[in-house]
């Protein structure tokens, strides 16, 4: 295996921990100020894949009109369901372990994964993410749709740098 490629969590977080709330709302996230795209270029440059789940996969369209955004990208989409494969984007319904063996078999840029919380708990417990950088914002939503699921598993990281975007702060870790 190859393994010259890095699978990234790039994503953004309440203070308390969570990506949405319960009915999958972001506005709490678009009510933040921030600078410029919060680093996004700068992260999306080091990219050539994009993962995600299907029901992040399903809120991007409705957001996008149903343009999809990362056209320039090879996009996998998880899905427990079948569904048909598009001009940008390849449905995946396999174990993420084999899943993330086959993409190291080939040389490329990182990985992005998106999210949501399901797929990022089953890459956690498989220890298939080699960074985090999330993205915190100012704001406390109470309850929601966790960052982090609740799991039998541990990971050890270390701070690789911050760095803030007016109200936002970026945190990066490496995995141990």
């Amino acid at each position: 295996m190859i393994m010259n490629r890095k699978v990234v969590a790039f994503i953004a977080s309440s203070l308390d921990g969570y990506i949405a709330t319960e009915n999958e709302s972001l506005e709490w996230l678009f009510n933040v100020e921030g600078e410029g795209d919060n680093g996004f270029s700068e992260f999306y440059e080091t990219i050539d894949t994009v993962v995600m789940g299907k029901r992040t996969y399903d809120w991007v369209m409705y957001q996008e009109a149903g343009e999809f955004p990362y056209k320039d990208k090879k996009c996998y989409v998880f899905t427990r369901s079948s569904a048909t494969d598009t001009e940008h984007v390849t449905f995946v319904n396999e174990d993420v372990y084999h899943f993330v063996q086959k993409l190291n078999q080939h040389k490329g840029k990182n990985i992005w994964l998106v999210g949501g919380g399901e797929l990022l708990s089953g890459f956690i417990q498989e220890k298939l993410i080699d960074e985090f950088i999330i993205t915190i914002a100012p704001t406390i939503i109470g309850k929601g749709i966790p960052l982090f699921k609740a799991g039998d598993f541990t990971l050890d990281l270390s701070l690789k740098g911050t760095q803030h975007f007016n109200q936002f702060v970026e945190l990066h870790y490496e995995v141990k």
